[in-house]
């Protein structure tokens, strides 16, 4: 889910190199934090954070295939 994010975050922005993801795991739950560069913020969250809605829903297909839990935040 990791390669998932970071390729999405890494076709959407300006800066592909600056985009970081970090992924913890806490039991069944994975947490999958995005960092971009602060002129990129707007182009993953989007207009009324559509395109950040739609990679959430990306990766909540990818993790119940898992038999996981996954939350994606963008810092």
């Amino acid at each position: 889910m990791k390669a998932l994010v970071e390729y999405l975050a890494r076709a959407l922005v300006r800066n592909p190199e600056e985009v970081t993801v970090e992924e913890e795991h806490l039991g069944d739950r994975v947490i999958l934090r995005v960092h971009v560069s602060d002129e990129d913020k707007g182009r993953i969250i989007g207009r009324e954070g559509r395109i950040a809605n739609a990679i959430r829903s990306l990766v909540y297909v990818a993790a119940t295939r898992a038999g996981v839990r996954a939350t994606v935040d963008i810092d």
